[in-house]
């Protein structure tokens, strides 16, 4: 039930008429509808089917960018924020849900929505702004593979920068082979990073009553002024605005009857697909805070935030020669999974906003060099201490493009005229809304407080 590539989405006037345009290329034409969902099957192969999405997506939740407000957050202040990643991981899977719902049921990513229902002025700023958190995003994933490489092999940053160009040759290789093979490597690569902060785990020995007591929230969190900072970084940094754009489209690749029927299913195992995923990322947010906690919090280096410091210290600090090594693989796995999804994320913005397809090797190319070279360039002038301050600036940009892509999010899926009786409920357009404005609020405070610490 493969689709051909040039084959046009099931929107229609009559069926959406909140479309201003409709029945156009779909998202990502090459793979639209390439893999087949049996339509007699038991749950569970339908199941196997739809899983793989999920992951993807729930690779830019656990990418280098998060490591940092993890590592301070457990390094300071124990299990406490524990609560903070939970909340966060809850908000994520409502949002993701949002963002395949838009894509099943009305046949166009996030981009496309934004480009039908905006005037060009509007779609044109979107689009900067997006691909301004992409780059952004890909510089934490080039800064993290880079600090990885040169923990575990001593490679120097600014070599171990130049050589995560090369990985666009690898990409293009798979992107050939089809979408599973891009799912199937992106899932090996998170049960690697699960498996080594699995032992990490085993080795710190962390306190079970504690972590379970911290899954609630503490009134501390928002009295005392550092912990709600961090706080708000670790939600800030948590939310990936590609994200949202990713899931819309890549959805899409599955072949199910495109009627009320065959969405109302699709919806069904493909949010079970994601919660399940960012629930796998849920833990590993987790453990990198529990991993910095169980090592760090209470002893002379309670105030380590960085990940280069935290490598040297988890061996001697926990006596086990591979807790190092293990924390490094992780970093670069995590590092080499982002960079997957961030490739396809640029090629939804672009061809989704402008209609403007590129060739994948010209996209990705782009798409790294406006990441490699202010890398390259800080690593040069500022060496390790630098590198450390733009993965930080880093998560602050993708904060700022967080609103515009959230908003016309919740917006879309709200609407009757565009959903049609897969619409948000009441209950869940309020329960959105709320969501929406505490990370718009939670994202301009943070905004706030790093620009007044750089005037300091």
């Amino acid at each position: 039930m493969s689709e051909s590539t040039n084959q046009e989405i099931a929107v229609s006037p009559d069926s959406h008429p909140g479309w201003r345009k409709a029945a156009k290329t779909p998202s990502l034409p090459e793979v639209f509808s390439s893999i087949v969902v049996p339509a007699n099957a038991s749950f569970w192969r339908k199941m196997m089917a739809f899983a793989g999405p999920g992951l993807m997506v729930a690779v830019g939740y656990m990418d280098p960018g998060n490591w940092a407000t993890d590592l301070a957050g457990g390094a300071k202040f124990g299990y406490t924020l524990i609560s903070v990643i939970l909340i966060s991981n809850f908000m994520a899977i409502l949002l993701q849900h949002l963002s395949l719902k838009l894509g099943i049921v009305t046949g166009r990513d996030l981009a496309q929505a934004c480009r039908d229902n905006f005037s060009k002025p509007v779609g044109l700023f979107l689009w900067v702004l997006c691909e301004i958190a992409i780059a952004a995003c890909d510089l934490a994933e080039v800064i993290g593979s880079a600090i990885a490489l040169n923990l575990l092999f001593k490679i120097p940053l600014v070599v171990g920068i130049l050589i995560t160009a090369f990985d666009v040759m690898l990409i293009l290789f798979l992107q050939n082979k089809g979408f599973r093979i891009l799912e199937c490597l992106v899932a090996s690569l998170i049960v690697v990073i699960g498996g080594c902060f699995a032992y990490e785990m085993a080795v710190s020995h962390p306190s079970l009553p504690l972590i379970i007591q911290n899954l609630l929230p503490k009134p501390e969190i928002v009295t005392n002024p550092e912990m709600l900072y961090i706080a708000i970084g670790i939600l800030g940094a948590t939310v990936m605005p590609h994200n949202l754009y990713l899931h819309s489209s890549i959805v899409q690749t599955r072949a199910f009857e495109r009627n009320d029927t065959g969405k109302a299913m699709a919806i069904r195992f493909a949010t079970i697909d994601s919660t399940a995923a960012l629930l796998c990322a849920f833990f590993i947010n987790a453990a990198i805070l529990i991993l910095s906690a169980a090592a760090f919090h209470g002893t002379q280096h309670g105030n380590v935030a960085d990940i280069a410091d935290a490598y040297q210290l988890l061996s001697p600090v926990l006596g086990v020669p591979f807790a190092s090594v293990l924390f490094a693989v992780a970093l670069l796995a995590s590092g080499q999974n982002s960079t997957l999804t961030g490739t396809l994320a640029g090629q939804i913005v672009m061809e989704g906003f402008l209609e403007i397809r590129l060739r994948p090797w010209m996209r990705r190319l782009l798409t790294r060099l406006v990441a490699i070279v202010p890398a390259v360039i800080v690593a040069v002038m500022y060496g390790e201490k630098g590198v450390g301050q733009l993965l930080i600036l880093s998560q602050v940009i993708l904060s700022l493009q967080l609103s515009f892509a959230v908003v016309p999010l919740v917006w879309f899926t709200s609407e009757k005229r565009k959903m049609g009786k897969f619409a948000n409920p009441n209950w869940l357009k309020f329960l959105a809304w709320i969501v929406t404005v505490i990370i718009v609020s939670l994202n301009l405070y943070l905004l706030l407080q790093t620009a007044l610490s750089w005037l300091k």
